[in-house]
């Protein structure tokens, strides 16, 4: 996609923040316009990093969320607030990148899976088939018999009138006994320091050569069978091998890592720091080589991260990004700041993206029966009161007007399942007055409630 195509697919959710989707855009783009650079400079060509600045709810994570699904590429997002430094207990930076190698192998391993899907469904029918009609075992002593040949051909047409009932689901209900193949050993768990999947390796793996396989029989309905044994079926049919080689190529060249929340790792400049903050300049010395480029190590081999984007968010409200180690700042060129959203803002929100939230009310109301509609003054009252409480009280951006929206239609949600008397329900400037005005001027209330 082009930068402009991706920001026209952002705006249809995201209000706003033109300058962050027009840098995200540009910094996706150049993913593609590295992997079609000349062979020699292609290395060289390190990703700018991007730093998200804004006040909460004013759609940083929204972007991210947003982004993972135009990139087609292994995404992960991440809050930097649970990561620690390398000796504490908890989650080291590492595991980010295993993460998304996990990711990007589910994901090569999914598009192989459907591209054999055909195939793995013939087979499937096949061994249904043995279960329903199972061939007939014939002998030496058995073929001297003249009624031998008949009775293959018999069951060729008992065979082939059973699949076409199995085509037209005729004997989906019906219940059989399937093979299956059971763990070659239980799931341990190591206590320790170090979990055996951060040192890159995979017990299940290790053991799967040593231990014989063990098979169970279950029984479930034909229609489950079809599905179970054509996922069986399109396993053996893939090539982890290719699958892994893939998976890795596609994390060193187009992964992406969102790193939510970076400002709850910017200490304090200057001022003595104890107790949990303690570690925090530690996981920014952590994450220093990842986002420069180095050799991490997971249970599908080594992913070097030279090339990997990193995009990171905060709102900085306590800490500044010069609180931030230099280098880390170094290796994030690039910042956009988010605007704090405006009343117009709001009303855009209400009604524009295609997952609005008048929308979703209205779709949640209409499975009670109930048809709600709001009317122009009404939405234009419901960004005010939001835009006014985030001023006086507290400024949570966007998520405010979730708040707002369920205070307002609470009774309606309450009562709805019980039948009300009427079944269409217009939304007015007066009744947002109503349920809101109180609220709203009790700054106690409104601290409470909204």
């Amino acid at each position: 996609m082009t930068p402009r195509e991706i920001v026209r697919e952002l705006d249809k959710y995201i209000v706003g923040q033109n300058d962050a989707k027009k840098s995200v855009a540009i910094a996706l783009r150049n993913r593609w316009r590295r992997l079609h650079a000349p062979e020699s400079l292609r290395e060289e060509i390190m990703p700018n990093n991007i730093i998200l600045i804004g006040p909460t709810g004013v759609g940083k994570t929204e972007i991210a969320r947003r982004l993972a699904k135009l990139a087609h590429a292994p995404f992960i997002k991440v809050e930097a607030s649970k990561y620690t430094e390398v000796g504490y207990v908890g989650r080291d930076v590492e595991s980010m990148i295993r993460d998304l190698t996990e990711i990007a192998v589910n994901m090569v391993k999914a598009e192989k899976t459907a591209g054999v899907q055909g195939r793995a469904a013939e087979l499937a029918e096949e061994r249904i088939l043995d279960i329903l009609v199972p061939p007939v075992r014939r002998h030496r002593a058995v073929e001297a018999v003249s009624g031998a040949p008949e009775v293959e051909e018999d069951q060729d047409k008992t065979r082939q009138r059973f699949r076409e009932k199995l085509r037209s689901g005729a004997v989906d209900e019906r219940m059989i006994e399937v093979e299956v193949s059971l763990p070659q050993m239980p799931m341990m768990q190591v206590m320790g320091p170090v979990s055996l999947e951060e040192m890159g390796i995979n017990i299940q793996d290790m053991f799967s050569n040593i231990l014989p396989k063990k098979n169970k029989h279950r029984k479930m309905s034909v229609a489950e069978a079809k599905a179970f044994l054509s996922q069986e079926e399109a396993q053996k049919l893939i090539d982890m091998d290719k699958v892994v080689k893939e998976a890795l190529q596609r994390v060193e060249n187009s992964g992406i890592v969102f790193v939510d929340e970076i400002d709850k790792i910017a200490g304090s400049r200057g001022q003595q720091t104890g107790g949990p903050d303690v570690s925090r300049e530690g996981v920014q010395r952590d994450l220093l080589p990842i986002v420069e480029g180095s050799s991490v190590t997971t249970k599908y081999g080594m992913v070097k991260t030279d090339h990997v984007l990193f995009i990171a968010s905060g709102a900085f409200h306590v800490a500044k990004p010069s609180d931030l180690i230099p280098e880390l700042q170094g290796r994030f060129p690039i910042r956009v700041e988010l605007k704090s959203l405006t009343q117009d803002d709001f009303v855009r929100i209400l009604s524009l993206p295609q997952n609005a939230l008048l929308k979703q009310y209205a779709a949640l109301l209409e499975t009670e029966g109930v048809k709600v509609q709001f009317d122009d003054e009404a939405v234009s009252e419901i960004a005010r009161i939001a835009y006014e409480v985030n001023e006086q009280i507290e400024n949570i951006g966007a998520r405010r007007l979730h708040t707002i929206m369920t205070t307002l239609l609470e009774e309606i949600l309450y009562d709805a399942p019980d039948g009300l008397k009427s079944t269409s329900l217009n939304v007015t400037k007066q009744l947002v007055q109503e349920k809101l005005n109180s609220i709203v001027k009790n700054r106690d209330l409104s601290r409470y409630i909204l």
